[in-house]
């Protein structure tokens, strides 16, 4: 799903998944008027439509749930980058408290972070991997801290609240970063594409004397579910499609 997000543009692949479901309704009612007349369709309504609408609340509470849940994760998500971009400014800030040596050594490794995860980290989430560069960027930050010895009561402060600061931060990379792979399991998408199919499929049963009026109220449906499936996948991978978090609270901070 994430390599369809990278390499398809989101108009083509909404049209294709809307476009999809919609053919394949039509398809499926011609097929089913072409060896039942609407007349004998009909005799089964009493039947089919407490069973349709016993169907379509089930899938209407799942699908409703999933949106729901891709929408949090994808808000989640853009939290987590503002709060680690303001946690990086906050280092960058309380380095004023420490020595001047280690400010020459601490602030243009904060500067080269940003611009690392800008210009090659944003890239590689796309494709749910990290960079290599900003890693290493990351590992010298560190060292500089593990070896910092403050020399006096107000350093000290000034150290303690930066290492705490640096401990989120980090926990905060490794969270965008496990975000930026882990997508709606595999199961779900499958009984998300079978309820649909499923529920769309059900709708044939139905013998309304103008097939005409029945086709468009099929494709009405199809169309519905399909731009939500289509919403979905749109925001299954907060870093990855059209749909995604952007790398501007990075952007924004001024580390000068």
């Amino acid at each position: 799903m994430q390599k369809l997000l990278l390499e398809i543009p989101a108009s083509i692949l909404g049209l294709t998944v809307v476009g999809g479901a919609v053919a394949l309704t039509i398809a499926g009612l011609l097929v089913v008027r072409r060896f039942a007349h609407h007349s004998r369709l009909r005799l089964h309504h009493d039947v089919a439509d407490p069973i349709l609408g016993v169907m379509g609340a089930v899938y209407s509470v799942l699908i409703a749930f999933v949106v729901v849940t891709v929408w949090i994760s994808l808000d989640k998500s853009s939290a987590s980058v503002h709060l680690e971009a303001n946690y990086l400014a906050d280092l960058y800030r309380d380095s004023e408290g420490l020595s001047p040596d280690f400010r020459k050594k601490v602030n243009p490794l904060l500067r080269e972070y940003r611009e690392a995860v800008i210009n090659y980290e944003w890239k590689a989430m796309q494709k749910g991997e990290m960079s290599p560069e900003v890693e290493k960027i990351m590992n010298r930050i560190w060292a500089l801290y593990v070896t910092y010895a403050p020399r006096n009561t107000t350093e000290q402060v000034f150290f303690e609240e930066s290492i705490r600061k640096l401990n989120s931060f980090r926990e905060l990379r490794r969270t965008r970063l496990m975000d930026s792979r882990n997508g709606i399991n595999p199961l779900l998408w499958l009984i998300l594409i079978g309820g649909a199919l499923t529920t769309v499929s059900f709708t044939f049963l139905f013998g309304a004397e103008s097939l005409k009026a029945q086709l468009i109220m099929g494709i009405l449906l199809s169309a519905t579910i399909g731009l939500i499936l289509f919403a979905i996948m749109a925001m299954d991978f907060p870093f990855t499609g059209s749909i995604s978090v952007s790398a501007e609270p990075f952007q924004r901070i001024i580390l000068d």
